[in-house]
C-alpha cells in the first residue's frame, strides 16, 4: 500500500460557541466560495462544546483574530493510505480500523501524537510537522511513502533519521478515557460540488444556526441526543457526518448514501478536554474494533475524540472496548 504526503499545511483551531458569529463570513467563504480562496483543505466540525477547524494556510487568512479562537501550537501535515495507488480523495476509503495496525499502533509506539479525520472519501491522518522524519522512518518498512508536491505524488526521500532508532518495547493499551454513547444515530455522507449552491441556505442554518436551546426536558447527560455536525470540502470533494434528523431536511437525491446505506452511533471518547500532547488515545479505540473486525470512521476535534460504528455494532464495540478498558485507573 501506499502512504501519501499530502502537502497542505494545516492549523487545527477551536472556536468557541459564543464567538461564531465574529467567523461565520470566512467560514461561509471557505465552505460556499471555496473559488474565491486558494484554500484546498477546510473542515468544521461542531461539537456541544464548540467548532473545530482543520484549515490549510491559505484558507487560515480567512478567519479573523479573536479571544474566541484557540490554535494548537503546531503546523499539521495529512497522511493518507491509498490501496492500489491512485488519487487519495477518489479512492476507496480504506478505514480506521483497517489502518489500525499498520499505522495507527506503530506511531503510538513511537509516542507519535496523531489527529484522525474521517470523511465519507478517505481517511486523513494529522501528524505534527516535526514528526515527519520519524513517522516516515516508522512506517517505511510497511508502506511505499510518496510526498505530493504541486499537485504530482513523488517519491518521498528518506528525512535523515538513521541513527538512535530504538525498536519500541510494545506494551497493552488500555483504554483510560471515559467512553459515552449519545442516542442519536448518524449518517456519513456526501454531496456533488455542483448542487451546493441549491442547499447553501439550509447547510448555513444546519452550520451555524441550528444548534439553538434544547427541547424542554432534554437531558444534558453524555447518554442522550448530542449537536453533532461536520462538513469538509478537502480538494473539491465534500463529506458530511449529521445525525439522522438533519439528513430529513435535504431534498430527495441530495445527498449521496453509501451502497449499504448504512446508520452509524457514535462512541464519544473523553471526559475532561483530551489536549494535544497525548498519544496512543485512537489506537486505544481502533485497535480492538479492528481486532473484531469493525469498520469505523474516526474525528478528532479539539477536545474530544468520536468514533462511528455502525448502528447493529454498538453493543457488541461497547463491550469490546469495556473489555480493554484500564482497571488500574
Amino acid at each position: 500500500m501506499e502512504l501519501h504526503i499530502l502537502e497542505h499545511s494545516l492549523k487545527v483551531a477551536s472556536i468557541e460557541k459564543e464567538g461564531i458569529q465574529i467567523c461565520t463570513h470566512g467560514l461561509i467563504k471557505l465552505a460556499f466560495l471555496a473559488s474565491k480562496t486558494r484554500c484546498k483543505f477546510f473542515s468544521l466540525t461542531e461539537t456541544p462544546e464548540d467548532y473545530t477547524i482543520i484549515v490549510d494556510e491559505e484558507g487560515f487568512k480567512e478567519l479573523p483574530e479573536s479571544e474566541h479562537i484557540s490554535v494548537a501550537d503546531a503546523t499539521w501535515l495529512a497522511l493518507n493510505v491509498v490501496s492500489g495507488g491512485g488519487n487519495a480523495s477518489n479512492s476507496q476509503p480504506i478505514g480506521v480500523t483497517k489502518i489500525a495496525k499498520s499505522v495507527i499502533a506503530p506511531l503510538a509506539d513511537h509516542n507519535i501524537s496523531v489527529f484522525m479525520l474521517s470523511t465519507y472519501q478517505t481517511d486523513f491522518i494529522l501528524v505534527r510537522e516535526r514528526d515527519l522524519p520519524m513517522v516516515m522512518h516508522t512506517l517505511s518498512s510497511e508502506f511505499t511513502l510518496l510526498r505530493v508536491v504541486n499537485g504530482e505524488t513523488v517519491a518521498a526521500h528518506s528525512l535523515g533519521v538513521t541513527n538512535g532508532f530504538v525498536k519500541p518495547k510494545l506494551v497493552p493499551r488500555p483504554i483510560i478515557h471515559p467512553l459515552s454513547s449519545p442516542s442519536n444515530m448518524f449518517c456519513v455522507t456526501s454531496l456533488d460540488p455542483d448542487t451546493l449552491p441549491s442547499v447553501a441556505t439550509l447547510l448555513m442554518d444546519v452550520m451555524f444556526y441550528s444548534g439553538g436551546p434544547k427541547e424542554p426536558g432534554a437531558s444534558s447527560e453524555d447518554s442522550s441526543h448530542i449537536r453533532f455536525f461536520s462538513f469538509s470540502l478537502i480538494e473539491g470533494y465534500i463529506s458530511l457526518v449529521m445525525d439522522e434528523q438533519t439528513t430529513q431536511r435535504f431534498p430527495n437525491n441530495v445527498l449521496f448514501t453509501s451502497a449499504s446505506g448504512e446508520l452509524w452511533k457514535m462512541v464519544r471518547i473523553g471526559g475532561q478536554p483530551l489536549g494535544f500532547d497525548e498519544c496512543g488515545i485512537v489506537a486505544q479505540i481502533s485497535e480492538p474494533l479492528a481486532t473484531a473486525d469493525i469498520p469505523a470512521y474516526y474525528i478528532s476535534t479539539f477536545k474530544f475524540d468520536h468514533a462511528l460504528v455502525p448502528e447493529e455494532n454498538i453493543q457488541s464495540v461497547i463491550g469490546a472496548l469495556r473489555t480493554n478498558e484500564s482497571t488500574g485507573q
